[in-house]
Parts: C-alpha cells; structure tokens; sequence
C-alpha cells in the first residue's frame, strides 16, 4: 500500500528505478554465467591438452597449454575478477541508491508500482487472483 501523500508521480520513477534494478541484476546472472563457463573452458582445454599429447601431439599440447590454458580473459583478470570488480563497484552501488531512494521516498516499499497494477488488473474476490498469498478466496 502506497504512504499517504506519495504522488504518481513518485511511484512511476520508483518503478523504473526497479526497473534499472531488475536490468542489473539480470546482467549480473549473464556475467555469472559467463564466469562459469570460462571456468568450464579452461578446465575443459587442460582435458585437450592431456588427449592431444596421448594422440601423439605434444608439440600442440605444448603450444595450447602455454598460450591459452589459465589465460586471462581481460588483460589482467580472470572471470572471478569481473564478477567481483562488477560486485564491488556497479551492482553493490546500484542496490544501495535504490534500497536508499525507497527508504527516503515510500517507508522502504518495494515494488509498489507493479502492486498497484496488480489492484487495478485483477479480478476482486476471484480464486488466483489474490491480492496477497494470504487472503484466501474459496472457489
């Protein structure tokens, strides 16, 4: 429920504040996975080099394991340390503004835009279309 004496206004920038939010946190998962499959590629290559030098390759081998086996994947990092660089200084920061800007603006509320066009699009007093999990509607 919206505090007294917060505007529209206020609640829509609120909404797109969680918007920019919910953009972040989904490129966090992407940075995420991203780390993990440079993981799985290098621990994968180190399996590449053992079967090529077993295939009679070792000159191949040699030039995978030097060249590209534990490479960094930006000059100087490995994948952890994106994700901890994007952590520490983005997705951190970005979390804080908003818990901030809900805390100064509507008592700490979260997602009262989208709860709001949940009141107006359901249907009242119908099963499934609960306001809250706890109000219940027999069928």
């Amino acid at each position: 429920m919206r505090p007294e004496g917060v505007s529209d206004a206020t609640v829509g920038a609120l909404g797109t504040l969680s918007e920019a939010l919910e953009a972040v946190e989904a490129a966090r998962g992407h940075l995420y996975a991203f780390h993990r499959l440079c993981g799985t590629a290098d621990l994968t290559l180190g399996d590449a080099v053992e079967k090529l030098r077993e295939a009679g390759h070792g000159d191949l081998a040699d030039r995978v394991a030097d060249e590209l086996v534990g490479r960094n994947v930006l000059h100087g990092r490995w994948s952890f340390q994106i994700v901890e660089d994007y952590d520490d200084h983005y997705w951190s920061a970005f979390r804080e503004i908003e818990r901030a800007a809900r805390e100064e603006l509507v008592q700490g509320r979260r997602h009262l835009y989208e709860s709001e066009m949940k009141e107006d699009r359901r249907t009242h007093g119908r099963p499934h279309h609960e306001s809250r999990p706890d109000d219940v509607v027999e069928a």
